[in-house]
């Protein structure tokens, strides 16, 4: 009886057999492995699928090379005092016990912060101390667990860039084979008895025969290697059918070839890789092309203040930024770009980059890398170069921070599929089983056409091409979606909760009235220059109101969330925010108030008469439907005006602290509803984290954060239904894939049963179900897209 190795399922030679905790290893090196994952209560790594390891290789010395910093600043992505960061190909990620391994990197060793997988470009993303563990000490942790990295300088330099061309050149090798195969074929389909093609059908069999063996072993070969590994993990995917039928078609052939007794179906083997590789390259294509439309216009709605001439401020857009510009950033913006802090000194919070919150300070001269958030005032950088856009959608597209929000529907039709090859292989046995004793020359026909025919790509393909065409849609109209997934949350929806200030009111018409003590031209100065560090929306109304005061560097700024700002201006101490923030005791009404204090003596307060955004009544009557609320920082001074815009049963609470409305959204959850919080991403991105669905407005601000799901213009604020409905209409074309994909193979099965079906005909079918899928996706969603006005 064969022994297999308990941690990579190789066979055990009895003379090298090692036995350990009642356990059989084929070497050392699996055995450590097994020690490693026991010694830190990670055996539930073999719970998820049988011998799920690989056999580690012996590293010794093979990596004293990332001893060097500039080969090591090379591979890093990031790199500072404290944090590194770095992203790792590991070819050996294979299964779901790989990534649950990868991402548990941190109970190996402590210095490891966090790791995510990236399955399908089978790469880990590893965040780590560097005072408690190098780079070299990290790769030779994943060698040692038998997940060694594939390491090459080149990979990391944008400069030399490989591109994969291997289906272009697969898809041409089979369209060649494919076309000759068929020219060859033609005379024996028409039954032609000229004396020439008589006398040389033989040599054209052989040369067809020899056309088809770069197309089996060298063009399929992804299929033949992709099904390996499923049947290997025990795995059903939709590979399995479609490699059976490769082998079916020419194991066919060759034997009649080899026998003389036919000319065999090479043309619907050529065919078959042909045409499905045709599919494989247009997936691909439109994969990468919707890839780089998010990528590119997800910085849109995100803008910067860029200071020119004599101090002068303007907001331009991010991708705007060159080499040498001077920026400024508020307290809790983005930084964008690497540059150079110019400012004497400040705290970032890396956080979204490394997953790690605490402060670093940083003094006048030292790098900030892109990413960070500053958390300490405001202040001014020079940029390093151009703002490198994929860097920046990666830092929004880390799963890191919601993985509680992983969409289920692409599981969902792997489900589909898994079970579909089960009832094709089903089908195709009993097919094969019912022919064999009915007429056993149409056996292999019968058993080839049905795993052709029935092959569930188009199923498959269902789901990705239509949510990723919305997604290119949703960003022309300047609604940026994080991922594909967020369309099927949110047609899930069935509560909105809305921030009011920054959400329902825009700072373009807002009316300001100040009431107090008449400050003087200092006092404006010190008062001007504490709003300036601040990012909400009301602070940055009243700063606007100042336009021809200066301002000075404070020595002290703290942001006090959902209360207010203070700072220290010329060793004067100013807070601004709410009455009881700024310890005014005196009578105030309940309007919208900023209030202001120097050296905690009153002064008076801004009133603000909020200026609603556009057609706000007519999205409110949209949703009428939905489990509406209000939920405010503010004070209620606002209610009878927002109680005249929101249906009766809406909900207004007022006086919210962050905190607090990330609980009302939780209790919503907790009534089993389906949330999604519009915000402005400032003091929303708790609520934002917490919803099932996270969509911050922009107005002319940075207010990029990785809380949030997705971005939307402000200005298309209105729009907002209609890209709800929209999101539901996606999902419906889906279901409709389904119902067009399950009847044609229905009809393609029962005259595939019949064996009324040749193999050739199915070849050319089976893609054409693939196509069809595709075009009716992309026809249906534009015609969606076409309705959002």
């Amino acid at each position: 009886m064969k022994t297999t190795c308990y941690h990579c399922g190789d066979e055990c030679q009895p003379n090298t057999t090692i036995t350990f905790d009642e356990k059989s290893f084929c070497c050392n090196g699996c055995k450590t492995v097994y020690e490693i994952f026991s010694s830190n209560d990670l055996t539930c790594y073999y719970d998820l699928q049988n011998s799920p390891g690989a056999t580690p290789e012996d590293i010794k010395g093979k990596y004293d090379y990332l001893e060097n910093e500039d080969i090591i600043e090379k591979l890093l992505e990031f790199n500072d005092a404290t944090i590194q960061v770095v992203n790792l190909y590991i070819p050996h990620i294979h299964c779901s016990s790989c990534i649950w391994i990868l991402e548990n990197m941190q109970k190996l060793h402590l210095g490891i912060k966090s790791s995510q997988v990236n399955f399908p470009k089978k790469s880990v993303r590893i965040s780590f101390a560097k005072d408690e563990i190098s780079l070299k000490q990290t790769v030779e942790l994943l060698s040692s667990i038998g997940y060694e990295p594939y390491i090459s300088l080149e990979d990391y330099s944008t400069e030399n860039k490989k591109v994969d061309r291997s289906i272009i050149y697969k898809l041409g090798v089979a369209g060649f084979a494919f076309g000759n195969v068929m020219l060859m074929s033609f005379p024996e389909y028409f039954e032609v008895n000229e004396f020439w093609l008589e006398q040389y059908k033989h040599m054209f069999r052989w040369l067809m025969f020899a056309f088809s063996l770069p197309v089996v072993f060298y063009a399929a070969q992804d299929y033949f290697i992709s099904a390996y590994k499923g049947i290997r993990s025990k795995l059903l995917n939709i590979d399995i059918p479609i490699a059976l039928g490769i082998i079916v078609l020419f194991v066919r052939s060759s034997a009649e070839i080899i026998l003389d007794i036919g000319s065999g179906f090479f043309d619907s083997l050529t065919g078959l890789v042909f045409f499905l590789l045709l599919g494989k390259f247009f997936q691909q294509k439109t994969y990468s092309y919707l890839s780089f439309e998010r990528d590119y216009k997800s910085y849109f709605p995100i803008a910067v203040t860029k200071i020119v001439g004599n101090n002068q401020e303007e907001n331009i857009q991010i991708f705007d930024i060159q080499k040498g510009d001077r920026l400024l950033i508020r307290n809790q913006e983005i930084i964008p770009v690497d540059s150079i802090l110019i400012s004497k000194q400040t705290e970032i919070d890396y956080s979204f980059v490394t997953g790690e919150a605490v402060p670093i300070a940083k003094q006048s001269g030292d790098k900030l890398f892109a990413g960070g958030k500053q958390v300490a005032g405001a202040i001014e950088i020079e940029a390093m170069h151009a703002v490198e856009q994929s860097y920046l959608t990666q830092l929004w597209s880390n799963d890191v921070f919601k993985k509680d929000k992983l969409s289920s529907y692409t599981s969902i039709t792997n489900k589909i599929s898994k079970h579909f090859t089960v009832i094709v292989l089903s089908i195709a046995v009993l097919a094969s089983l019912f022919w064999f004793v009915t007429d056993a020359s149409k056996v292999l026909n019968v058993f080839t056409a049905v795993l052709i025919i029935a092959c569930p790509c188009a199923i498959a393909l269902a789901a990705p091409f239509t949510l990723g065409n919305m997604l290119h849609i949703f960003g022309k109209q300047k609604f940026y979606l994080k991922n594909a997934s967020v369309i099927e949350r949110l047609a899930d929806v069935n509560a909105l909760v809305f921030d009011k200030t920054g959400t329902l009111t825009t700072n373009m018409d807002t009316e300001i009235r100040y009431e107090g003590v008449q400050l003087n031209n200092e006092e404006k100065v010190q008062l001007k220059s504490t709003l300036r560090t601040s990012n909400h929306p009301l602070s940055r109304t009243i700063y606007n109101s100042f336009a021809t005061v200066e301002t000075i560097a404070p020595k002290m700024v703290k942001e006090h969330v959902g209360e207010g700002i203070e700072a220290v201006v010329d060793d004067t101490l100013v807070k601004v925010g709410s009455a009881p923030f700024v310890k005014n005791e005196g009578n105030h009404n309940a309007d919208t108030s900023v209030h202001i204090s120097m050296q905690n003596d009153y002064k008076g307060k801004f009133t603000l008469k909020n200026s609603y955004r556009k057609d706000v009544d007519t999205v409110f009557k949209a949703f009428s439907n939905y489990d509406l609320s209000v939920v405010s920082g503010d004070n209620d001074g606002e209610q009878k005006r927002l109680e005249a815009l929101l249906p009766n049963d809406a909900k207004l609470v007022f006086n919210q602290k962050p905190e607090d409305k990330l609980k009302s959204i939780a209790s919503l959850q907790e009534e089993n509803k389906k949330v999604a919080m519009i915000g402005d991403g400032l003091n929303d991105a708790g609520a934002l984290q917490q919803s099932d669905v996270g969509v911050a407005i922009s107005e002319d601000i940075n207010v990029f954060s990785p809380a949030c799901d997705a971005i939307l213009d402000a200005k298309k604020f209105q729009q907002l239904p209609a890209f709800v409905k929209a999101s539901k209409q996606a999902i419906q074309i889906i279901h409709y894939c389904f119902i067009i994909s399950i009847f044609y193979n229905l009809i393609g099965l029962y005259f595939a049963v019949t064996g009324q079906l040749s193999p050739v005909i199915a070849a050319i079918l089976m893609p054409l179900s693939s196509i069809s899928i595709v075009v009716f996706t992309t026809i249906a969603t534009n015609f969606v897209g076409r309705k959002i006005k």
